[in-house]
């Protein structure tokens, strides 16, 4: 079973959306996947995925992310965007962090993923405009943002989160959910 993150958006967020994390960690449970741990209140799970044979690991990514966003509705009674990637897709898109400085500062420096490439190349225009002080790269598993001056202040976050087409996190919530997955080993520096 693979080891897998979901990235739930925008719920826990004021008094909208809300669902309790032992009942989001049930619900995953519920759909057959194992080793279920939560990490703040803001919709980071990490489970041990049950694929099933024959397919691409995209086709379950997708799959997965499908469940978890029915399984929400239904419990809860709303609609939240789920992003599932695996936990190698986050190691190595924190292992391509081409802005090094940032990880100093880790909670304004973020990592957007989006629900497959097409999302993600959706942002490529983006790194057409300069966006100073802060700084926008766009990776093979992630779009990185390092908000400078801060993240409320960020014309550049909030035109990402303007476009809806992906979640992001910060540099220390994806160290922390990269310990979740394998705590013998550190996040990458």
């Amino acid at each position: 079973m693979p080891s897998c993150i979901a990235l739930l958006r925008g719920i826990n967020v004021g008094k909208a959306k809300r669902i309790a994390m032992a009942d989001l960690r049930g619900l995953l449970e519920g759909l057959g996947h194992g080793q279920v741990k939560t990490l703040l209140n803001s919709g980071n799970v990490v489970f041990e995925a049950n694929f099933k044979k024959g397919r691409s690991e995209a086709q379950e990514l997708s799959r997965i992310a499908s469940e978890i966003c029915a399984a929400v509705q239904a419990h809860a009674g709303f609609h939240a965007e789920v992003i599932v990637i695996s936990g190698q897709t986050l190691r190595e898109a924190m292992q391509a962090n081409p802005f090094p400085a940032a990880v100093a500062q880790a909670s304004q420096f973020l990592l957007a993923f989006a629900p497959d490439t097409d999302g993600l190349a959706a942002l490529a225009p983006l790194q057409a405009q300069d966006w100073s002080p802060d700084q926008f790269a766009l990776g093979q598993q992630a779009a990185y943002l390092w908000c400078s001056g801060g993240i409320l202040e960020s014309r550049l976050a909030k035109e990402l989160l303007r476009q809806g087409l992906c979640t992001s996190r910060n540099w220390a919530t994806l160290g922390k959910l990269l310990e979740l997955l394998n705590p013998a080993k550190a996040a990458p520096g």
